[in-house]
C-alpha cells in the first residue's frame, strides 16, 4: 500500500475513534448515536446536489448496503442489551476484517500477499486480544459473543458491498453521501416511532456532538471507501481497525480510564500490524 493511502486510512481511524469517544462521553449513548448518524445524513443530503451522481452500476450496491446497515444497527443494539460494549465491540470489529480477507478472494478476486496477510493477522489478533481481556474482566456472556460474531459477518458483508460499489460508482464522495442518507433515514424513523419526543430535545442539547460526530463519521468512512478504490478492500478494512488503537489512547489520556499491561500488549500488536501493512 502506498504511504498516502496508509496515512489517510490511519487518519480515518483517528476520526472514527474521536467521534466514538464523544458519543461515549456525553449522556444517553443510544440517542447520541442516533444524533450522530442523523447529523451525518443531513450533511450528506446537503452535499449531494453539488456532487456528480454515482453511476447506475453502483445503485444495487447502495441498496444492499442500506439493508445491511439496518441489520447491523439492530444487531448492535441487541448485543449491547445482552452484554457490555467492551466485550461486543472488539469482537465485531476484530473478526470482520478477517472475514473480509478470507472472502475477498473468491468473491471479488483480490489476492493478498503474504505480507498483507501478516499485517491483517496482527491487527485482528490485537483487536481480538482486547475482546478477550474485556470478556475476562466483565465475565463470560455467550449470547453477547454470538450476537457480536453474527454482526461481524454483517460488517464484513457491507464492507465488501461498499468496497465493490464505490469502485463501480465513479464518484466515491457521492457514493459515500448516499450511504449515509440511506443509513440515517430508517434509524431516524425507527427512533421517532419507538422513542417519541426524545430525539429532538436531545439533538438540540447536543449540537456540538452532532457536528463533531457527523463530520467525523462521514470523513472516516468516506476516506476508507476512497482508499478501497486504491488498495485491496481487505487491507483497508483491517487497517481501519487501528481506530481501536486510537480509542485506547483517548480513553487513557483524555477520558482517564485505566489501561492495563494486557491492553497495551494488544495495542502493540495492532501497531505492528499497521507498520507491516505500510511496508506491504
Amino acid at each position: 500500500m502506498s504511504g498516502t493511502v496508509v496515512l489517510l486510512v490511519l487518519f480515518a481511524a483517528l476520526m472514527h475513534a474521536s467521534w466514538n469517544a464523544v458519543v461515549k462521553s456525553e449522556g444517553n449513548k443510544f440517542l447520541n448515536t442516533v444524533v450522530v448518524v442523523t447529523s451525518a445524513g443531513i450533511i450528506a443530503a446537503i452535499c449531494l446536489p453539488f456532487l456528480t451522481p454515482p453511476a447506475r452500476e453502483s445503485w444495487p450496491f447502495l441498496a444492499a448496503s442500506g439493508v445491511a446497515q439496518v441489520i447491523y444497527l439492530a444487531l448492535v443494539a441487541a448485543a449491547y442489551r445482552s452484554g457490555d460494549m467492551s466485550q461486543a465491540y472488539p469482537i465485531m470489529r476484530g473478526t470482520a476484517p478477517l472475514i473480509v480477507a478470507i472472502a475477498s478472494g473468491p468473491l471479488i478476486g483480490e489476492v493478498l500477499s503474504v505480507q498483507k496477510w501478516a499485517g491483517i493477522a496482527l491487527i485482528c489478533g490485537g483487536v481480538l486480544a482486547l475482546a478477550l481481556e474485556s470478556r475476562r474482566r466483565a465475565g463470560s456472556n455467550r449470547a453477547t459473543t454470538i450476537l457480536a460474531l453474527i454482526n461481524a459477518v454483517v460488517i464484513a458483508s457491507y464492507t465488501l458491498i461498499d468496497g465493490v460499489g464505490v469502485r463501480h460508482s465513479g464518484a466515491p464522495a457521492s457514493y459515500t453521501m448516499w450511504v449515509f442518507v440511506l443509513n440515517a433515514v430508517p434509524l431516524f424513523v425507527w427512533t421517532m416511532i419507538m422513542r417519541p419526543g426524545e430525539l429532538w430535545p436531545h439533538f438540540l442539547k447536543r449540537t456540538r456532538l452532532a457536528t463533531i460526530g457527523g463530520v467525523g463519521t462521514l470523513g472516516s468512512y468516506g476516506l476508507a471507501l476512497w482508499a478501497m478504490t486504491m488498495a485491496p478492500v481487505a487491507a483497508v478494512a483491517a487497517l481501519r481497525e487501528t481506530a481501536i488503537l486510537f480509542a485506547v489512547a483517548i480513553s487513557a489520556f483524555i477520558l482517564k480510564e485505566s489501561v492495563g499491561p494486557k491492553r497495551l500488549a494488544a495495542v502493540a500488536l495492532i501497531a505492528m500490524g499497521a507498520a507491516v501493512m505500510r511496508l506491504a
